[in-house]
């Protein structure tokens, strides 16, 4: 991933409000605000401002002219104190709202914790472990147009018969290997690409041309020009909407709900059919969703489902061993922000029509608010699936035919984090189940090459021949979501039902065998750690013990995995001792407040000293208690041609399913909704 020098063309659009469609409009309107914040909302424009003026004025004397603010977001109340509010929340006040400050400033980094309440500083501390904060895009914009402007690289374009008014560049993470991160400070390297003549500027790398960059001093300490290969031709890479359209066209679609949606969005509590949750946005993180529960039917009450839930980091290393390309293993939420790379979402587009949107706001690097327009979308999706279904044919006389739409509720975020395009889908469905979907797309990290054609290759080259002088890069994309799920309260156990072949030893039947299922409860954390590519089949299920159905069940809700996999780096390797959370599948700790992100507070040249698998080696106690379920979803990348010059969308994801959390089937006596066909049109619309 890079980020453009181009980068403060998209800074401006966040100062923009959106354009959409009357339609959409009119649904933007049924967002209501609340007059009060809920305690997880993320903060308020005047609360960022109002965090800005406590946190510089809390530095001796008038604070430093170079103080940058990296992270500005919610200071999450203490989870106990939240619950003991909700559970009566007209008998005391809400919890006191604060906020995290994260800034540099003298090329120390600043961590504070402001009362936004009291208008007070609760606690300052200087960072001195191993890592640095997010960059920010003032930094990464300021550190590609100094290597623009350096008078080497120009003579290194000039060489190469490049213009210079056609020159892009982007700045990149440099990682740790063994180094004393302190004494090379906070740098980045800076790649460049070649437009003229297209759009696709990832397309057209300029390779073998590299400027360090130092960030705090905002000045190029290196410089190499290592070899020269020719840049990738621009035919064929543009993407943009002025390329003519070939093929057949397809009539017009769409979901229309002339009465409105079926879902209110009342603050950043949202609530359809039988569910109700809390959605807020961070910086880091993009969406959180909190306070989960679904309405029980036959309990007549709401059911807590999942306390937290967001995207902890996302861990892409490549593997490519070239100069200019080793370092780059990069964790695009702890380095970039993953919310800070949230894009406006395009109505009819991004979005359906139907869709309801929200905005967001964050803290720019002089702390000031910076609106995010259309940072979510909110929908319901019919897509002509089935929820249920069955015919009857075995009664004499009678055909008996029951069918249920399904029709699911969606909330959307896309982040663009330099040259891809993650689209994180959290649906919510009525039966109980919560999916979480990410899709990837985008433009792939190519790497400029001397070869036309395979039969030329032959060295290893780390990729895959796409066009002429163009190789796609291999890399791993891993996600892992931090999962707080609190099954009916907060004392839940993560229990693993394998599945075992039996041997019928004893004649009672002709068969040789079956299977059958063997719980296991797991203690501690050791024994939470699941690697599914080398597990049991089994089923992984978080359970209440305290809470049974009428028949003597746990209850419970079950995780399913999308598509299963696993690092190839040894264990060894300085990427994977820092993505070290990706060695397995699913982790279980107990639930702490601070330890949020699997890849560490700091990732920027991080250690691997602060992170998920450092944490869980204390092998804490995980039974019966307050615990967080972590899910690591994995993509390997090795390219194809129909990755070029743009990559359709791959996805995957997982679903939280009910097990033995109900009586029965929630969804037996949901009442569909009328399907209607519009005069003058042929196609169904759901209404």
């Amino acid at each position: 991933m890079t980020f453009p020098s181009k980068i403060l063309f998209f800074l401006s659009l966040l100062f923009f409000s959106s354009i959409i469609t009357p339609c959409a409009e009119s649904t933007r309107r049924r967002h209501r605000h609340r007059r009060q914040p809920h305690p997880l909302d993320p903060l308020t424009p005047s609360e960022l401002e109002l965090a800005r003026a406590i946190a510089s004025d809390s530095f001796p004397g008038s604070p430093p002219r170079n103080l940058t603010f990296h992270y500005v977001g919610l200071d999450e109340p203490d989870k106990p104190l939240l619950l003991s509010w909700l559970s009566a929340p007209s008998l005391s006040p809400p919890p006191p709202r604060r906020a995290l400050v994260i800034a540099r400033a003298d090329k120390r980094t600043h961590e504070l914790t402001v009362d936004l309440s009291a208008r007070r500083v609760d606690s300052a501390r200087v960072h001195t472990g191993h890592g640095f904060p997010i960059l920010t895009f003032a930094e990464l914009a300021a550190s590609s147009s100094l290597a623009r402007q350096h008078p080497p690289f120009l003579e290194s374009m000039r060489k190469r018969g490049l213009k210079a008014e056609e020159i892009v560049c982007g700045s990149f993470t440099v990682g740790w290997y063994g180094q004393e991160a302190r004494k090379v400070g906070r740098t980045v390297k800076v790649m460049c690409y070649y437009l003229d003549g297209t759009v696709n500027l990832y397309m057209r790398p300029v390779e073998g041309v590299t400027v360090t960059v130092d960030l705090d001093e905002m000045r190029i300490v290196g410089f190499m020009d290592r070899v020269r290969v020719p840049v990738p031709k621009a035919d064929g890479t543009d993407y943009s909407g002025s390329n003519e359209r070939v093929g057949p066209a397809l009539k017009r679609i769409g979901v229309v709900q002339p009465e409105g949606p079926s879902f209110t969005v009342d603050g950043h509590m949202i609530r359809w059919a039988n569910w109700e949750f809390h959605l807020s946005f961070d910086v880091r993180a993009g969406p959180i969703i909190s306070l989960a529960s679904i309405y029980d039917a036959q309990k007549q009450k709401f059911r807590q489902v999942m306390y937290r839930g967001f995207i902890s980091e996302l861990f892409v290393p490549y593997m490519d061993l070239t100069e200019e390309w080793y370092y780059r293993t990069f964790f695009d939420a702890g380095d970039y922000g993953f919310g800070l790379c949230a894009v406006q979402l395009e109505p009819l587009r991004d979005c359906p029509e139907n869709a309801v949107f929200m905005d967001a706001y964050i803290a720019g690097p002089d702390g000031k608010p910076i609106k995010m327009s259309n940072v979510f979308c909110v929908f319901e999706r019919y897509a002509g699936d089935i929820m249920w279904r069955h015919t009857e044919l075995g009664i004499p006389g009678k055909v008996i035919r029951e069918v249920r739409p399904e029709v699911n509720l969606v909330v959307r975020m896309v982040s663009t984090v330099g040259n891809y395009d993650y689209i994180v889908d959290w649906e919510f469905k009525q039966s109980g189940s919560i999916k979480a979907t990410v899709g990837l797309t985008g433009l792939l990290e190519v790497r400029g090459s001397k070869y036309t054609h395979n039969d030329q290759i032959d060295d290893e080259e780390y990729g895959v021949l796409l066009a002429e002088n163009t190789l796609g890069s291999r890399h791993d994309h891993f996600l892992i979501f931090h999962l707080d799920l609190d099954i009916d309260g907060d004392s839940n156990s993560f229990v693993k039902s394998v599945f075992r072949q039996t041997p019928v030893a004893d004649h009672r039947s002709p068969r040789k065998s079956y299977w059958s299922v063997v719980s296991e409860t797991a203690k501690t954390e050791s024994d939470g750690k699941i690697n599914l590519l080398s597990s049991e089949q089994a089923e992984l299920l978080v359970v209440n013990p305290g809470k049974k159905t009428n028949v003597g069940n746990m209850a419970g809700y079950r995780l399913i995995p999308g598509s299963i996999t696993g690092p190839l780096l040894s264990d060894d390797d300085y990427a994977q001792i820092r993505g070290a959370f990706t060695k397995y599948n699913v982790w279980v700790t107990p639930y702490n407040k601070s330890e949020k992100w699997a890849g560490g507070l700091y990732t920027d040249r991080s250690y691997g000293d602060d992170t998920l698998a450092t944490w869980t080696q204390r092998n804490r106690a995980i039974e019966n208690k307050d615990i967080v379920l972590w899910y690591t979803l994995g993509f390997h990348h090795a390219p194809y041609q129909e990755d070029f010059p743009l990559m359709p969308t791959l996805s995957s994801g997982f679903e939280l399913r009910p097990a033995n959390f109900f009586e029965s089937n929630p969804v037996l006596t949901v009442v569909p909704p009328e399907v209607v066909t519009w005069p003058n049109c042929s196609v169904p619309s759901i209404i």
